[in-house]
């Protein structure tokens, strides 16, 4: 196990819920050093945690903790169809907004419990059990932070078929490209 997939992933973790604990410490950073120099060190912290996973994901060799069932791998990758929707509906003017408080960070649950039906190594349950404890806890301080939920007006239903065809195609992109950026190929 690489100590750089750990250390990335915590710090993604912790990142992002610092932003939402320490509201009141952010706003101070803020008030500091203005709203842009802030976005612009969040954003480095970011990209170097995700550069840490990628290199320490891709230089570890996977110690299997845990059998996966047989039918993990196709759960798995139905289980993507819905996280992808989810995941580009956070950032469109859609329905599904209306349903789920928390699009994105749902998205992240599904995609890390999918993730973890088809694989049973270390480097697995680090990544995938750590993004997916991070998003539930994220959803739980976001929503004692913005209180009561005010749903959104319906939207027409064009822009979900438009949120579903572009969930279509990165998910198409993602299986055949899925070996590339992973190191496990899904398609043979």
């Amino acid at each position: 196990m690489s100590i750089y997939l750990i250390i990335g992933v915590l710090l993604f973790s912790l990142a992002h819920l610092y932003t939402v604990i320490f509201l009141d410490n952010r706003k101070a950073i803020i008030g500091k050093i203005g709203l842009n120099p802030y976005k612009g060190i969040f954003s480095l912290v970011i990209l170097s945690a995700l550069g840490m996973i990628i290199f320490g994901w891709r230089s570890s060799e996977a110690v299997y903790r845990y059998s996966p069932p047989e039918w993990g791998a196709l759960a798995a990758q139905t289980l993507m169809i819905p996280a992808l929707f989810l995941f580009i509906s956070a950032r469109a003017n859609n329905n599904i907004k209306r349903l789920i408080r928390h699009p994105q960070l749902s998205a992240i649950v599904l995609w890390g419990l999918a993730h973890l039906l088809a694989n049973g190594d270390d480097r697995a349950l680090v990544l995938f059990g750590t993004f997916t404890i991070w998003a539930l806890i994220q959803m739980y301080f976001l929503n004692r932070r913005d209180g009561a939920w005010q749903k959104l007006d319906r939207a027409p239903l064009s822009r979900d078929i438009i949120v579903g065809l572009v969930a279509f195609g990165v998910y198409a992109a993602l299986v055949f490209g899925h070996g590339y950026f992973s190191g496990v190929a899904l398609i043979p």
